[in-house]
């Protein structure tokens, strides 16, 4: 597998019932074209070899025996291919007959599982031709002249890579089978299914496959009979689906009259990450693990070659659908300013201070304690919103300042830091003309004592207004803008926060014909601490993303070094796939270095970030999701970034 990535491929073919060499025929055409295109695993509907639909012609020795014939075919067919299939057959056993998905890899035949949960009801009557697996008293069956495994307890292990099978209707009970094939260590599950139409049905039907992908932790590769099934009373119409952890990956169209495949990447290091983390499903694996039959197989080392076949999100905090978008945002806003209202509640306070610089965070900052003093019915003029005009101050920025405070009705106060950072150079004997660290900090430090000392006057708090981004690069002064007494945006990455602007923007404020013109060019803004003198012409001269990369790299890094324990390694690659069209590759490598070597030189001031609300799968508090020494050593990430 590379970088912990196998392709799979749920495969649809045509078929005609009873007729099993057309469906060989159109089974290995299929499987060939799968293989063809890099899949490793292949899985095709329920009772593929005859088509589901038999009806008591299962009963027939002839239709039995060109099954097995047929396996044979396809047994032969596979030793040229680089992958284990699974089709689905009808199988003999001592005393009846079962619905099998039979899984064969170059020229061998794995194993056979027979399907556990017949559906016997409305329009289905599966106990009258076969048996359950919980009837089976034999652990071996004859095919094709080999003596093979047989059961509902077989596994097929190839290193990391373990795969369960099982069959339509074990889905939809109480329990299915892969629940306990998880739990035992499969993390790629494959249904053979036969499912017909009915109104409302496919609905339920993805959900679910996707939350059996989720509850699993696991890759879920569906394949259901298509085109050519009878028609006599039901409608089949294909579907092939992969979703892994609760998100569908791929998926196929439906209806169509010629075969059907969904083909994905499925990643076995993000799941056996998931599930490390995620510290209950071993706790449950404990108390109902079943024993299972092992059965080993090789496939060669697959490379994966061309355009990767899974999504790779640029803007991983970011929905990609603009419906979901816009709901998400409501939602994140909402989580912020019960947070807020909660804290002012619990301390008996009606005032809040908050710095206003007209940059996207201190906007949202503000936004965000709004729309708490309105769920509270508390006089907005309860915000006392300070300006405070420096050496690197534009006037975009202070006048979006101000008339974003004027329109909502806060308490507006403007203090210039410039006499007072004056007089502390003075009194530390730094010349201001040098514009470094000294220069910088004195501002942020002089902004927040400005802060902490009139949220006393007015019996307040300071809310803070830096996000999870610069957390992640320590791009905040300590004991300056890193401190306050409630972070509101501590769980917002950067590429989110211009969203939830324009949301305030768009929905909150759409009617507002000063607050929203102000908000939108807020978002138009160049990203700035402000702490350098303005260019001549007036225009921001200090854009951070120039400093410190951009921030759509970086929450791309946060993301999957967090949120799946990726290496640098496994992130850069990914980052190429994602961001190739934008930024070359030596560029992705440089700022993927920048970001591993702030991410752990500046953890000391995450371990006494001030308590704010999570809200996402990414946080960054010490008391919360991520606790790491401050003096941890970056040298491992720092050599595989020099290595790449």
């Amino acid at each position: 597998m590379d970088y912990g990535l196998i392709r799979v491929a749920a495969v649809v073919p045509r078929v005609n019932v009873a007729d099993c060499g057309f469906n060989t025929g159109e089974i290995i055409r299929q499987m060939t074209e799968a293989v063809g295109k890099g899949a490793q695993i292949v899985a095709f509907p329920e009772m593929s070899l005859t088509a589901y639909t038999c009806g008591d012609l299962f009963f027939q020795q002839k239709l039995l025996s060109e099954a097995e014939a047929a396996l044979g075919e396809i047994r032969k067919a596979s030793m040229v291919l680089d992958a284990i299939v699974f089709v689905g057959m009808p199988v003999r056993g001592a005393n009846a007959i079962y619905n099998c998905a039979v899984a064969v890899c170059r020229g061998c035949i794995l194993g056979v599982v027979p399907k556990t949960y017949l559906p016997n009801y409305k329009e289905f009557y599966e106990k009258r031709w076969f048996a359950s697996s919980t009837s089976l008293a034999q652990a071996e069956v004859k095919l094709c002249g080999e003596t093979v495994p047989m059961g509902s307890d077989l596994l097929f292990r190839c290193g990391d890579l373990l795969i369960a099978a099982e069959i339509c209707e074990d889905l939809w009970t109480t329990i299915p089978p892969s629940s306990y094939a998880a739990l035992a260590g499969a993390n790629v599950m494959v249904n053979l299914s036969a499912s017909n139409e009915v109104i409302g049905k496919h609905g339920y039907l993805c959900d679910l496959v996707r939350q059996q992908s989720a509850r699993c932790m696991a890759a879920y590769v569906y394949a259901s009979a298509g085109f050519g099934e009878s028609s006599t009373d039901l409608v089949f119409a294909g579907n092939a689906m992969v979703a892994e952890n609760g998100a569908f990956i791929a998926q196929s169209e439906r209806f169509a009259d010629g075969p059907l495949m969904a083909i994905a990447d499925v990643d076995i290091e993000q799941i056996a990450n998931d599930r490390r983390v995620v510290t209950s499903f071993e706790d449950c694996a404990a108390t109902m693990r079943k024993p299972y039959r092992m059965v080993d197989f090789e496939l060669g080392n697959a490379c994966i070659k061309g355009k990767l076949m899974r999504p790779v999100n640029r803007h991983p905090f970011v929905p990609a659908d603009g419906k979901l978008l816009s709901g998400r945002c409501e939602e994140i806003i909402n989580m912020q300013a019960a947070g807020l209202a909660r804290r002012l509640v619990a301390i008996g306070c009606k005032s809040v201070v908050i710095g206003v610089s007209g940059g996207l965070d201190s906007t949202l900052a503000l936004l965000v304690a709004a729309k708490a003093f309105d769920r509270l019915q508390l006089p907005r003029t309860g915000i006392v919103g300070i300006t405070m005009p420096g050496f690197g101050t534009t006037g975009r920025t202070h006048d979006n300042a101000v008339v974003l405070m004027e329109a909502l009705g806060i308490t507006v106060k403007e203090i210039s830091i410039r006499g007072a950072v004056e007089r502390h150079f003075s009194d530390i004997g730094h010349d201001p003309a040098v514009q470094d660290v000294v220069y910088e900090n004195s501002q942020a430090r002089e902004r927040t004592q400005i802060l902490m000392d009139y949220s006393n006057e007015v019996n307040g708090i300071v809310v803070g207004t830096g996000d999870l981004s610069e957390l992640a690069l320590g791009w905040a002064t300590y004991n300056g803008d890193h401190i306050s007494m409630y972070g509101v945006n501590a769980g917002i990455p950067k590429t989110l926060v211009k969203y939830l602007v324009e949301w305030f923007a768009d929905v909150y404020f759409a009617d507002n014909d000063k607050i929203a013109p102000a908000l939108k060019d807020i978002v138009d803004t160049p990203i700035s601490p402000e702490l350098i003198p303005a260019a001549a012409d007036g225009e921001i001269k200090q854009k951070t993303e120039d400093l410190v990369g951009p921030y759509e790299l970086h929450d791309f890094f946060l993301y999957n070094m967090l949120r799946h324990g990726f290496a640098p390694r496994k992130i850069y690659w990914l980052a190429c796939q994602a961001f190739g069209l934008d930024y070359d590759c030596d560029t992705i490598k440089k700022w993927l270095k920048t970001f591993v070597r702030r991410f752990f030189s500046q953890q000391f001031k995450r371990s006494c970030m001030p308590d704010g609300p999570k809200v996402g799968s990414i946080s960054l508090s010490p008391r919360g999701d991520w606790r790491m020494p401050s003096d941890a050593a970056a040298a491992l990430w720092v050599k595989e970034c020099d290595e790449l």
